[in-house]
């Protein structure tokens, strides 16, 4: 392709939706160095933040979301709605976009609309084993759709698997382990168990893993306690917490570095964490959000299923399953290695390249069928 590439990309609010999306912005930019990229949000999304920080020109349309009970708000719907819509053509057209990607979120919805409004051709990306109802719009007349599981109900999807940046994604977890465990000052071979609810971090979580650190140091388990921001965990003093065994860390950025420390990791099952840990091949204990629509519990089957790791509901996991479960599975290394093996052959490393691959072709393609250079 001899001009650059002209493409939009939408979705916001979570990491769930931005880091996909950035990782299919970089292997686009990867096949076409000079690619135009802009990334459509939200004012107040998370996207306001690791957009600019990943290189790509952010612009902001309203958040119209659609209000849940008869009040006022539903009044001023259909005004903000329009007006969403109006925005996100006036960017499209702006930068002359050929190709609008989106993958999920309050922003994709008005931008699925105008793309098809403007004949510009959309591809969709589903992170989450059950489709959000923006992905299901776009996905109707979308000429290409991404799922990272199976069975999301989507038409004519094709099954590529999360797209991850390349620290992840590329990661050797044998050939890091060194350098992973010096990240967190671990100084000895001790087995470690890696606790996290991810970014925001899970209460529930947290108060266990606290409840059992003394079992866990008497079995000789160093644990990292990944909080989440803004969860520190503090003692009866209200300092920060101080135990034998025990690293505290609100937030990480090097999560390669987390799952390649690990023996064993705990944690929530959102799309990402789960194909993450498939790809580093860790062996974890997954406990889904009890709340939502029950995508967090489907996400973890096909990991589950392979025997790459163990279910607990949020319910059940008590510093009881901790002593009884956990601290039996972490101290034999011989099942930690048949669930890293399990793990791993489920692990799809190459999502964002297919997905830029898909939008790439497509855009050549359409420009030869025009006449245009390509």
């Amino acid at each position: 392709m001899s001009d650059p590439i002209r493409l939009v990309v939408a979705g916001g609010g979570t990491a769930g939706h931005v880091s996909p999306m950035l990782a299919i912005a970089d292997a686009v930019r990867q096949q076409d160095t000079q690619a135009n990229i802009v990334a459509l949000g939200s004012p107040g999304g998370l996207e306001t933040k690791l957009v600019p920080e990943a290189g790509y020109r952010l612009a902001l349309i309203p958040k119209a979301p659609m209000p849940r009970s008869i009040n006022l708000d539903l009044l001023k719907f259909p005004f903000r709605f329009l007006k969403a819509i109006n925005e996100a053509k006036k960017i499209l057209r702006e930068t002359k976009a050929e190709a609008l990607l989106g993958v999920g979120g309050y922003v994709c919805t008005p931008a699925y609309l105008a793309a098809k409004k403007l004949g510009i051709p959309t591809f969709v990306h589903e992170a989450n084993s059950v489709a959000g109802m923006a992905n299901k719009l776009g996905a109707k007349h979308a000429v290409g759709v991404g799922t990272t599981f199976a069975n999301t109900g989507l038409p004519n999807a094709r099954q590529v698997g999360m797209p991850m940046r390349s620290n992840v994604a590329l990661m050797d977890r044998a050939a890091i382990r060194d350098e992973a465990r010096a990240y967190f000052g671990l100084t000895d071979q001790s087995p470690v168990l890696v606790v996290t609810g991810g970014s925001s971090g899970a209460q529930s979580i947290n108060e266990t893993i606290v409840a059992s650190l003394d079992q866990l140091h008497a079995a000789g388990v160093h644990v990292v306690h990944i909080t989440g921001r803004g969860k520190q965990i503090t003692d009866a003093q209200g300092n920060r917490l101080e135990h034998a065994g025990y690293t505290q860390r609100e937030y990480v950025e090097r999560m390669d570095f987390a799952y390649a420390a690990s023996d064993l990791m705990i944690c929530r099952s959102g799309a990402g964490t789960v194909c993450e840990l498939a790809v580093a091949g860790t062996a974890s204990v997954l406990v889904p959000l009890p709340i939502g629509n029950g995508e967090q519990k489907l996400n973890a089957s096909a990991l589950v299923a392979a025997g790459g790791a163990l279910l607990v509901s949020n319910s059940d996991f008590t510093p009881g399953y901790v002593t009884d479960t956990v601290l039996n599975l972490i101290t034999d290394q011989h099942k930690l290695e048949q669930m890293s093996q399990a793990a791993a052959s489920l692990g799809q490393r190459d999502a964002a390249e297919q997905m830029a691959a898909m939008i790439i072709d497509e855009v050549s393609s359409r420009r030869s069928a025009s006449g245009q250079k390509g």
